[in-house]
């Protein structure tokens, strides 16, 4: 039996053990006497929390209580819990038993909380004491010893053994203290008489009640008791009991019957009438919360009863009789509250921490809550949720303490507040809830670059425009705040033509205004691209680029330069025309070049100061020099022309040739002459090299097509050759010729200085509607001129040929003009008419002019 009674003893030590490892865990708990002195350590916090001393500033150690007073700080040098203010206990928790004091310690870097419970301790400063100085007490001089007078009960702030624990009478020699322990409800006492009293001896008889605590050393408190000693009535009234217990809820309405007392009396008459009474005691009141009808003896509710402020009243009640000398008796009733559900949680935030910045890691801590409910068991028990769909939940910490963390990604540019409504909620039947809204703000961080409307932006200059205008103003948008949200523009670093970009522009970094530090030139930059780049001012910066593309437009800033022959320098330009030339008779062709584009570069030819009486016309698009009628006698031998070359831009721009044209008498007199142009060996440039590749190239690609051709042809029978009659070749005074067959014809226009001509193929079915002839002028533009000769004036020269085909005449006519395309292209990217090198082009195409007409 003895070994089983140790092997209990040291399971309960263990399962103790257990339960006071669990509690450390949750929080510390220190204890301290009340009105200690100022600085008095209760604990140190460094140690019971294992942190290095050293840590609680880095990790600024904060103390959060819900007192208006701050009793207790910490000392973050030496981790010390110090005593700030003055305790008292009897202030800080009237009439309760167990008093303390609850903090919470936050820690930053990470996170925490921890509970502190401090304890307390009450000390013997409040001596007891009575409500009244002085106490009547009437008793019949009838009274047989033994008889019993409650006392009054003196109050004592503390509490435990420093409360009131006994009570001295002085000394007499009728009456003695019957001292009665309560337990709980505290200490009373009875005056009980020993001697019977005789009122003819002694009417009145003084006593003096000391109260006296069980403080160390003890405090007492007096009462002077004055006893009136009265005649007769020597019966007193008895109650069925001594001790009441009865249950009423906190929410009975007033008049809701508590208890009917009962009590009878053996006299008889008015000695045997009672009446009911309170005995007020101490500082409480019963008739202030209850009704008792003094001849019922019923105790009916008054007031509105809370379970939440007093749990259980003990109230005494009497009955006195109503003899002469009334006599009375007195017993215990003790009313306990039923709890009922009628108080919501009460939800505090102890600490608010915000902003929160938008980028904050999941579980960061955004407040301390508190939930409290005043009802007991189940009806205090409560549960905290979040509602609603926010990036924000609950963590419990210990018991109702409880930490608002993040629980979502945060985005300030989408919600920068939220208003997080928190519910808490009983276990009372029904339940009651409470809500509570907590804002949070969001703080911004530098999470957004800026960001341009769009990835291109197209920009128009004219050409030479003044240096230092602005020719666009780029605006980008940053949806950060602030700091975050200052965007300054910058150009990157590139290269045009190989020239730093900024040598060319500048961009104003607060504005994005874009300026030209030079003046553009179409002819030699139309467009180029730059990249700015928009910077905010966040840390670290984050930034976008946008492409700007720069388009020159043109302005009509160069004239017209007349090409070779009529525009070489010191040169004598003559044209001879012969004495029966008819009317439209082709004298020259002029050509010219606008470096500009467009209208600016749009020519149009006139003849200025025309003498004599008007024999020449010119074409206005082509430039050609015709004739407008026949020769008279009348005429003069030499006309010298003025042709004026003008272009359609804003203002017109224009330039002059002189060309003498001299009237023979004869075709016969007319000579085509070469204009050759001497070459030095040093001046063959790499375009020539080039045009000559190019001419080799496309003439073996003819040779081959024509053999080929010819091959095929050899191969067919007689029978196919019959279908075809032969062909016929026509020839005119101007140098044209014609290839006809039975099925097929093509006119073939050449004038009679290939230099100034064109290559046209007409075929049969649509020939040029009044002799007009489709030609390339000197631009890159084609035109319709009136180029054929009367057809009275043409002769004709039939030829019987097998070979060519019409084939051949075609593509000796595309291979010329797609050479004399190719020149003219050159020379509009050379920009450069005056250039050497166009005379070795044309000496070039005249070899070919001369090739194909041998050839035909």
């Amino acid at each position: 039996a003895v070994s089983m009674r140790v092997g209990e003893h040291v399971w309960i030590r263990i399962v103790v053990f257990l339960c006071l490892w669990h509690w450390a865990a949750s929080q510390l708990a220190y204890s301290i006497s009340e009105e200690v002195n100022k600085g008095t350590v209760v604990g140190n916090l460094a140690k019971d929390l294992n942190i290095n001393v050293q840590e609680l500033e880095n990790r600024d150690l904060r103390l959060v209580s819900s007192y208006s007073k701050t009793y207790l700080n910490v000392n973050l040098r030496s981790g010390n819990l110090l005593v700030e203010e003055r305790i008292d206990r009897e202030e800080l928790c009237p009439l309760t038993i167990k008093c303390s004091l609850k903090l919470q310690a936050f820690l930053s870097n990470p996170m925490t909380a921890h509970r502190i419970e401090v304890n307390i301790l009450d000390v013997n400063d409040n001596s007891p004491t009575f409500l009244e100085s002085r106490y009547y007490l009437n008793i019949s001089e009838s009274s047989l010893t033994g008889e019993r007078y409650l006392l009054p009960v003196a109050v004592d702030a503390d509490i435990g053994s420093n409360s009131v624990k006994t009570y001295k009478l002085s000394q007499n020699e009728h009456f003695s203290l019957d001292v009665q322990s309560g337990g709980e409800h505290g200490v009373s006492a009875e005056l009980v008489l020993q001697k019977a009293l005789d009122r003819e001896k002694q009417s009145v008889i003084n006593l003096i009640l000391t109260a006296v605590d069980g403080g160390k050393p003890p405090r007492t408190g007096s009462l002077q008791i004055h006893v009136n000693v009265i005649d007769v009535n020597d019966n007193i009234p008895a109650f069925s009991k001594l001790l009441y217990k009865v249950r009423v809820k906190e929410n009975a309405t007033p008049g809701t019957l508590v208890i009917k007392l009962n009590a009878t009396d053996l006299d008889e008459g008015m000695n045997s009438k009672i009446l009911y009474s309170f005995i007020k005691r101490g500082n409480i009141d019963p008739s202030n919360i209850f009704d008792l009808n003094s001849e019922t003896g019923e105790i009916t509710v008054k007031g509105g009863l809370d379970y939440e402020e007093t749990p259980a009243y003990e109230v005494r009640v009497q009955a006195t009789d109503q003899g002469a000398s009334p006599r009375s008796a007195h017993a215990k009733l003790l009313i306990e509250i039923i709890d009922m559900n009628d108080n919501p949680p009460q939800i505090s935030v102890t600490s608010l921490i915000t902003p929160v910045k938008e980028d904050a890691e999941l579980g960061t801590i955004v407040a301390f809550i508190t939930v409290s409910d005043k009802d007991g068991g189940k009806n205090g028990v409560t549960s905290c949720k979040v509602v609603g769909s926010v990036p924000f939940n609950l963590k419990s910490n210990y018991k109702n303490d409880y930490s608002l963390v993040v629980d979502g990604p945060l985005d300030r540019e989408t919600t920068s507040v939220y208003n997080v409504t928190i519910t808490a909620t009983d276990e009372g039947a029904p339940p009651l809830f409470s809500n509570k809204v907590i804002t949070v703000h969001v703080s911004d961080v530098n999470d957004n670059p800026p960001r341009f409307t769009e990835p291109f932006i197209s920009v128009y200059v004219k050409e030479n425009s003044p240096t230092g205008s602005v020719i666009y103003t780029v605006n980008a948008f940053d949806a950060d705040l602030d700091v975050n949200a200052k965007v300054t523009y910058t150009l990157l670093d590139s290269s045009l033509k190989n020239i730093p970009v900024s040598s060319v522009l500048n961009i104003n970094s607060e504005t994005g205004d874009i300026i030209s530090l030079q003046s553009f030139n179409y002819e030699e930059l139309k467009t180029f691209q730059v990249k700015v780049q928009a910077k905010d001012s966040g840390v670290p910066p984050l930034s976008s680029n946008v492409t700007v593309n720069v388009l020159i437009l043109d302005e009509n800033d160069n004239s017209p330069m007349i090409l070779a022959p009529y525009s070489e320098h010191g040169s004598v330009n003559s044209e001879s025309i012969p004495y029966s030339a008819e009317a439209g008779y082709f004298v020259a062709k002029i050509r010219a070049v606008d470096a500009d584009s467009g209208y600016n570069a749009l020519l149009s030819y006139h003849l200025s100061e025309p003498k004599g009486n008007n024999l020449f016309r010119i074409g206005t698009s082509t430039g050609e020099i015709r004739t407008k009628r026949r020769m008279s006698d009348n005429d003069l031998k030499t006309h010298p022309l003025v042709v004026l070359v003008s272009d359609n831009g804003e203002p017109s721009l224009s330039a002059t040739v002189s060309v003498d044209v001299v009237v023979v008498e004869s075709t016969a007199e007319i000579q085509i002459q070469f204009r050759h142009v001497p070459v030095k060996e040093d001046s063959f440039s790499d375009l020539n090299l080039y045009l000559l590749i190019a001419i080799v190239s496309v003439s073996l690609i003819f040779l081959l097509s024509l053999i080929t051709l010819i091959a095929v042809r050899c191969h067919r029978t007689d029978g196919t050759f019959s279908r075809y009659s032969a062909p016929m070749i026509t020839t005119h005074p101007d140098g044209s010729w014609s290839y006809s067959k039975a099925t097929q014809q093509y006119d073939v226009c050449f004038s009679s200085d290939t230099l100034k001509s064109d290559v046209v193929v007409f075929p049969a079915p649509f020939p040029p509607v009044d002799g007009e002839l489709i030609s390339i002028n000197g631009g890159d533009t084609f035109t319709r001129t009136q180029t054929l000769p009367n057809k009275e004036k043409v002769g004709n020269l039939n030829l019987s040929l097998v070979k060519p085909h019409s084939a051949i005449i075609k593509l000796l006519c595309h291979f010329r003009l797609t050479v004399l395309t190719y020149i003219q292209i050159i020379q509009l990217q050379v920009n450069n008419p005056k250039n050497q090198n166009t005379k070795t082009d044309f000496f070039f195409l005249s070899l070919l002019d001369r090739t194909l007409e041998h050839f035909a």
